[in-house]
């Protein structure tokens, strides 16, 4: 029996186990049941003595790890399973999603007010982020321990002022950049404009900045799971993905793959946020954001809950891309929208159909709709949106889908 200790922040919660078979377990700890401010690791792993077992604890601990190709290439650096949930966990689980953090019983937890980190100078970042296609996350690297969902590359970084250092030894980090791949030549512009369009249009979105290292366009997001004091001391904020709240693991966060539909998404906001009304609302905003950006890609991964000061709330929006800007990828909604097969032709009656499954209101749905259509619209021919749009080929690109895409929106409804 192989065991990891689990804590939020410095507390422990709880402990990870693997048997001879392989499978998880987890168990919360008897101290921590028994204080009143206990807070569960996730919805779909309610405080309880008796423990989770196999695909009820999975689904949690697997959505904190890496996916799909950097998931393959980190298993191959550490020579074990890549369907080895536990054991990645106990070489990168320290610097993670949130304030969960997964550490050998032999490693004490991470100090609140101790930072670790190893400054970079220009051409230390320049090699780090040249080596990541190879070594995603640095894994493998004396004192990393740095685990971030999701199939791109990325760093996580903490960053004071101008300068960028890697956190050591379950320090947490501030910031996350994120190079471009080779294979979505633009991505970055497109990023950094649709995250910007979406501030500007009033949604909760984190900052962002594109800052090159070494020639490749890199965007720069800052974590909104961290809250840094005015004395600099960085403390994690816990958080979930809505896979992990509604017990879904990463390998089915598309609907057509079994994932989470919009209604499972609204169905768990209004059971589990402490102020449905409000995110129900934001969450809708977010949805029709995404549909008027053509973004094919929001799926159950790509919306988080925030828990902090015994809250459950909507966590900010990120990873918002047009996909429609690259002619090649799947116009397939992650999550559909009243049965639509395609991000091009969701139309008034498919909105119709997602209120009925949703059990909402069709006059507030179509009143969000026009609202963030027309205000989107208005912002494009901003000055300062026109010419981010002007100044680079694939922002130009992506006004140019958005337009027409908000102004179609608005006829349709």
């Amino acid at each position: 029996m192989r065991r990891l200790n689990v804590y939020l922040n410095a507390e422990p919660v709880g402990t990870l186990e693997q048997d001879n078979n392989g499978l998880l377990k987890f168990r919360y700890g008897m101290e921590w049941l028994n204080r009143p401010d206990a807070t569960p690791l996730s919805r779909s792993l309610p405080l309880q003595s008796e423990p989770f077992r196999g695909k009820r604890a999975r689904p949690f601990f697997a959505g904190i790890l890496p996916e799909e190709e950097p998931r393959r290439k980190i298993a191959a650096i550490l020579g074990i399973s890549e369907r080895n949930d536990f054991a990645m966990l106990e070489r990168i689980g320290g610097e993670c999603a949130g304030a969960v953090s997964l550490l050998p019983e032999n490693m004490p937890p991470p100090a609140p007010d101790k930072l670790s980190v190893r400054n970079l100078n220009e051409k230390e970042l320049q090699e780090i982020i040249t080596s990541l296609p190879r070594r995603p996350l640095m894994a493998g690297q004396d004192g990393l321990r740095l685990s971030l969902a999701g199939a791109q590359d990325k760093l996580p970084v903490l960053m004071r002022g101008s300068s960028i250092a890697l956190p050591l030894d379950n320090t947490p980090s501030t910031h996350i950049i994120k190079p471009e791949p080779e294979r979505l030549p633009g991505l970055v512009a497109n990023e950094a404009y649709c995250m910007t369009l979406a501030k500007k249009v009033g949604l909760n979105a984190p900052l962002v900045a594109i800052r090159p290292v070494g020639g490749k366009p890199c965007i720069v997001v800052q974590r909104y799971d961290r809250i840094i004091s005015q004395e600099g001391t960085v403390t994690r904020v816990h958080q979930e993905d809505f896979c992990q709240a509604l017990g879904f693991p990463p390998d089915r966060k598309y609907q057509q793959e079994g994932g989470p539909l919009v209604r499972d998404c609204i169905e768990m906001l209004r059971d589990w946020s402490t102020t449905p009304v409000l995110d129900i609302r934001d969450f809708l905003d977010g949805l029709i954001f995404n549909v008027l950006i053509g973004n094919a890609d929001a799926h159950g991964k790509n919306y988080s809950l925030l828990y902090s000061g015994g809250g459950r709330r909507l966590a900010p929006f990120y990873d918002l891309v047009c996909t429609l800007a690259w002619p090649e990828l799947s116009k397939t909604p992650a999550m559909k929208i009243g049965k639509s097969d395609s991000i091009k032709t969701i139309t008034a009656a498919n909105w119709r159909k997602m209120t009925q499954e949703t059990r909402l209101g069709w006059p507030m749905v179509r009143e969000r709709i026009m609202e963030l259509s027309q205000k989107t619209l208005d912002l494009l021919r901003e000055s300062q949106m026109i010419n981010t749009a002007g100044g680079d080929a694939m922002c130009g690109r992506v006004a140019a889908i958005i337009e027409e895409r908000a102004s179609s929106m608005l006829r349709i409804v």
